[in-house]
């Protein structure tokens, strides 16, 4: 079930119809469970037994660790939830990519190996509840958060079904309290909810799936070589269809929250606005990014122990969080890109820590930042290297003799959207969505609503599922 359904629509009418009724906490956070697992079974019922398997084993885990006496003992259990739940990962997402690089490397030798098929489907969402409940255990072992007192208040954190297939990452001490106690959305939350809801969809339904998708599809999934126009468009298409569609996700998934009574951190703050590629990721993916630096960066070394670690240390952690997108090596070249960016970054910070650009140098540094990140997102984009390769000759002008594949109309269309954005992103630099909004009157307001309300309509979207779906 996807967001951007009619099914969805009618789940969450009914789901909020149950919370307000006026039976005891416990019966609703109950039915706020159950309506969890029949959300996520509705892509396939038999990978909720993947959840029950995570949730259980999480919850005995953190729960016998934090009574065990020996150090030996602690680790034993805090390594059974890192394995089973790495276990389940790696099974499900790479296995078909472990045996195919195998096969691959044992051939160098001589040997041929033919890897059996790979007929597993790819649990939908299993690289961010795995994150999130490894998250609970690693905190109670390390001493930086108490158990769930409840296994109910547990289950219902791990499953809630606004976070469940595509975050935000959320973790144990930002959502469990919550369900302690009990809670209803005033007026106040159910209006701005529906009106993050009406957001997310506009930039996923208009702007991500019936305008700049067709530049990026166009581009990237055509064999013909490709010129520099259409390179640039077709990766600024995309740069503005993954904001859209992920941000689009996250914006719905904190609405819908908080049309329940409950609050989910922000995972987006306008990133084509950010100056410097650290800056880029305290505003793209937030909980992601967060997840990796405390749970990666920082256990490998972070930057207690020199530069040299420091720079290993990024290497890795962007390294591991490409290929936590997906089972490619086109994602592992997207993550080492960003931590190269990160590492020259630091490098010249240390070199020229006193330098305060001006508004103008500030501006150019963004957008520098903005165009190498478009950079990265040709390697995100393209299923093979050949075709990454071929749109960055485009992009350089090496494809002189290609023929044009783009119309005039979907160049001009994808420039004014992807323009649109990058000015909002820049406009609310320093600003929150919130305080926005309320300096709006009542009256555009309620038009600017009234009008992203009809395009959804006219949209007329299939439900196309969201990019990190596959994630």
């Amino acid at each position: 079930m996807v967001f951007n359904s009619l099914a969805f629509v009618a789940f969450f009418a009914i789901v909020l119809a149950f919370m307000a009724m006026p039976f005891a906490w416990t019966t609703r956070k109950i039915i706020l469970l159950v309506a969890s697992y029949l959300f996520y079974m509705a892509w396939n019922p038999p990978f909720v037994i993947l959840l029950w398997i995570s949730t259980v084993v999480d919850w005995y885990a953190a729960q016998k660790l934090v009574h065990a006496e020996r150090e030996v003992v602690r680790r034993a259990w805090m390594l059974l939830s890192v394995v089973a739940n790495l276990g389940m990962l790696s099974y499900f997402k790479y296995g078909h990519f472990l045996l195919q690089n195998f096969s691959e490397l044992v051939s160098v030798y001589g040997v041929h190996y033919v890897p059996p098929t790979w007929d597993i489907v790819l649990p939908v969402g299993i690289s961010f509840y795995t994150f999130a409940t490894l998250s609970y255990t690693l905190d109670v072992y390390l001493r930086r958060a108490l158990p769930a007192r409840r296994f109910l208040d547990y289950a219902l954190f791990v499953t809630f079904f606004p976070h469940l297939v595509a975050g935000p990452i959320m973790r144990p001490t930002e959502l469990v309290p919550q369900f302690e106690i009990e809670r209803r959305a005033t007026r106040r939350q159910l209006q701005f909810g529906l009106v993050l809801v009406l957001l997310g969809l506009f930039q996923k339904v208009v702007l991500a799936d019936t305008f700049l998708s067709k530049a990026a599809e166009a581009v990237f999934d055509t064999g013909q070589p490709t010129g520099a126009l259409d390179a640039w468009i077709g990766t600024l298409a995309f740069s503005g269809q993954i904001f859209c569609d992920f941000a689009g996700y996250s914006t719905i998934a904190i609405g819908v929250a908080m049309c329940l009574g409950f609050a989910m951190p922000d995972n987006f703050r306008f990133p084509y606005a950010a100056v410097g590629f650290s800056d880029f990721w305290r505003r793209w993916h937030i909980t992601l990014s967060s997840w990796l630096r405390d749970y990666l960066y920082i256990p490998l070394g972070g930057n207690r122990h020199g530069p040299a670690r420091t720079y290993l240390a990024l290497m890795g952690t962007m390294l591991l969080g490409g290929l936590w997108h997906g089972a490619s090596w086109t994602f592992v070249v997207w993550g080492g890109l960003h931590g190269i960016y990160l590492s020259v970054e630091r490098f010249l910070r240390g070199r020229f820590g006193g330098f305060r650009p001006g508004p103008l140098a500030l501006f150019a540094l963004g957008l520098l930042t903005w165009m190498l990140v478009n950079v990265t997102w040709v390697f995100f984009r393209a299923r093979t290297f050949g075709k990454a390769w071929d749109v960055l000759a485009g992009m350089v002008g090496a494809n002189g003799d290609a023929a044009p594949i783009l119309s005039s109309m979907l160049v001009a269309t994808t420039l004014l959207i992807v323009t649109g954005i990058v000015a909002a992103h820049w406009w609310m630099r320093r600003r929150t969505l919130e305080s926005a909004l309320l300096q709006v009157p009542a009256v555009p307001l309620a038009m600017g609503m009234g009008l992203m309300t009809f395009l959804v309509i006219i949209a007329q979207g299939e439900g196309s599922a969201f990019i990190y779906f596959q994630f």
